[in-house]
């Protein structure tokens, strides 16, 4: 017997500053393009930079959590702030994101 190891292609998106109604909709453009890469299994959202979070902010990572289940793939929230986690418990969000602890590190060698 052969074992196969399938690593997944991880795509990882950063955004900074505000999630709001006033960058929401291209912030969902650009994870809704990274998950429509073929080669893509796992869409990581590292929120180490967002400052703050509103409901249109929270729509668009819902939007995309429900196209990444319907694609089958993987959706992450990384690097989420106290203040920033707060908004998740509150909506219990918490519940439905699979959200990682700590920040994402990359090896620029």
């Amino acid at each position: 017997m052969q074992a196969v190891l399938n690593y997944p292609k991880i795509a990882v998106i950063r955004p900074q500053g505000c999630l709001n109604a006033a960058n929401a909709l291209e912030f969902e453009r650009d994870m809704t393009t990274a998950l429509a890469q073929n080669d893509i299994s796992i869409l990581v959202v590292d929120l180490v930079a967002v400052e703050s979070l509103d409901s249109a902010g929270l729509m668009a990572l819902l939007s995309t959590h429900k196209l990444a289940l319907g694609l089958g793939r993987g959706f992450r929230l990384c690097a989420v702030s106290p203040s920033i986690r707060i908004i998740f418990e509150l909506t219990q969000l918490d519940r439905v994101f699979e959200i990682l602890d700590g920040e994402l590190e990359f090896d620029a060698t």
